[in-house]
C-alpha cells in the first residue's frame, strides 16, 4: 500500500467513517493477494507446515484471512494516532512494572505477531500509569517502504524513542545506546523474529516441523545489561479489541563462552515455543510475509 494512497485512505476515514477505509482497503488486499502469488506462497506454506494435520485449503483460507486482516491493522494504527479507544486487555503487565521498577529497565522481545506499532501504542497507554516508564524501539529500516518511515515518525512523536538499524545490521553504537538506555531503567523493545539483514548473527530454533533463524541481539543484550528479557505479544481479539500478553522475566547469564551460547540457545528457544503457541492460537494475526522456516528436519540431508 504506497503512502499516498494510504494517506487517501485516512483523510477519506477522517471524514466519512472507518468503513470507507475498508471499502477501498480491501480490494487492494484481495489485489495483492491474487496478483503477487510467491507471496502468498511464502504464507501458505507457513501455515502447511504449523498445521500438518489441517486440510489442504486450510493454509490457503489462513493466507487470505492474514492478508485481509493485515488491512485493519493500518485502520487500527490511525484509530490511535487520532487518540481513539482501543479496550486493552493486558496479562503480565506486572512484569513490565516490576523491570520499570527495579531500576534495571528490561528488553521487550515483540514479533510479528499483530502490530508492534498497535502493540507499543497500547504498551505506552498502560505506561502513563507509571511515569518512569520509557521505551526505546529498535527498528529495522528499509529502503523505499514510505509508510514505514510515517509509522516510525509517529511513534516517535508520541514519546517512544527509535533506533533504526539499516539492511546491513546495526552499529556498535547503538547496541551501547540500547545498554545505556537500559542502566538508566528504560525498557529496549525488539522483534525477535526477523533479521536485518543475512550476515546478522542468529540463533537457530526449533519451530513447527522445522527450523527457524532468529536474532541473536536481544539475548546478548539481556545478558551484557542483566536486565529482564520480557517476551511480549500483542494481537488483535476483535473490532477495536486487543490484548497484550507479557511472560514472566528471562534472566540469561553465564560464566564461560560454552555456557554463554548454551543459555541463548535455552531463552531463543523459550521464545521460539511461545511464539509458534500463539501463532497457532492466532493464526491470521501472522503478519510476517518473508520467509521464515528452514526446511523440516527430517527431510534434510534427503533427496
Amino acid at each position: 500500500m504506497k503512502d499516498l494512497f494510504y494517506r487517501a485512505l485516512i483523510a477519506l476515514a477522517r471524514r466519512f467513517g472507518n468503513r470507507i477505509f475498508l471499502l477501498f482497503a480491501w480490494p487492494v488486499a484481495t489485489g495483492y493477494f491474487l496478483f503477487f502469488p510467491r507471496r502468498v506462497a511464502v504464507s501458505v506454506r507457513f501455515y502447511r507446515r504449523l498445521f500438518p494435520g489441517r486440510g489442504r485449503w486450510y493454509p490457503l483460507r489462513c493466507a487470505w484471512r492474514q492478508y485481509h486482516r493485515f488491512v485493519r491493522v493500518f485502520l487500527d494504527r490511525s484509530r490511535l494516532a487520532h487518540g481513539e479507544d482501543i479496550a486493552t486487555t493486558f496479562e503480565g503487565w506486572e512484569h513490565i512494572v516490576s523491570a520499570t521498577e527495579s531500576g534495571r529497565g528490561g528488553i521487550v522481545l515483540m514479533s510479528h505477531v499483530g502490530s508492534w506499532e498497535v502493540a507499543a501504542r497500547l504498551l505506552l497507554r498502560y505506561g502513563k500509569k507509571h511515569p518512569r516508564m520509557r521505551l526505546l524501539l529498535y527498528l529495522g529500516a528499509k529502503h523505499k517502504e514510505q509508510i514505514e518511515r510515517r509509522q516510525k515518525k509517529s511513534v516517535e512523536e508520541i514519546g517512544i524513542r527509535v533506533i533504526s538499524v539499516p539492511e546491513n545490521g546495526g552499529s556498535a553504537t547503538d547496541i551501547l545506546e540500547g545498554l545505556n538506555f537500559l542502566r538508566g531503567g528504560g525498557l529496549v523493545s525488539l522483534t525477535g523474529d526477523r533479521l536485518w539483514s543475512r550476515d546478522q548473527k542468529a540463533v537457530t530454533v526449533r519451530f513447527a516441523d522445522g527450523e527457524a533463524r532468529i536474532p541473536e541481539i536481544p539475548y546478548i543484550l539481556a545478558m551484557l545489561s542483566g536486565a529482564p528479557l520480557l517476551i511480549f505479544f500483542g494481537y488483535r481479539t476483535g473490532e477495536r479489541r486487543y490484548h497484550l500478553v507479557a511472560h514472566p522475566p528471562l534472566f540469561i547469564a553465564a560464566a564461560s563462552r560454552t555456557e554463554r551460547r548454551t543459555a541463548i540457545e535455552s531463552a531463543a528457544q523459550i521464545y521460539a515455543d511461545l511464539l509458534a503457541r500463539t501463532v497457532q492460537s492466532h493464526p491470521c494475526e501472522w503478519y510476517h510475509f518473508e520467509p521464515f522456516l528452514a526446511d523440516p528436519v527430517n527431510r534434510r540431508g534427503k533427496g
